[in-house]
């Protein structure tokens, strides 16, 4: 793989050295930093998080999915920290609420 003559393994670590095996944190957070400056970027690593996140959030993808991928104890710490990227969406509940008005009336 060094040699870009294989493919990773579909389990493969995203970030790893040549040999496939994991860096230390602190390694590539700082090769991380370096190669930002050298790009003249101001992206950090956890920044990148939060993108995944919105992005998952944009998606439609259910909350506590989300909450699972990021590693959270419980999805109220995700809520906690993306709320305000949720938007309401109250169509089921009127969907419901109509249905149910129907059944009163037969």
């Amino acid at each position: 793989m060094f040699l870009g003559l294989a493919k990773a393994r579909h389990d493969a670590l995203v970030f790893a050295a040549p040999d496939g095996s994991p860096y230390l944190p602190s390694t590539l957070t700082l090769q991380w930093k370096r190669a930002m400056k050298h790009a003249g970027l101001k992206v950090t690593l956890h920044s990148l998080r939060h993108t995944h996140a919105s992005t998952l959030i944009a998606a439609g993808l259910d909350v506590l999915s989300i909450s699972r991928r990021l590693g959270h104890g419980t999805s109220a710490i995700t809520l906690n920290v993306y709320s305000h990227l949720l938007k309401p969406d109250d169509r089921a509940a009127a969907i419901i609420e109509k249905a149910l008005a129907g059944s009163e009336e037969g």
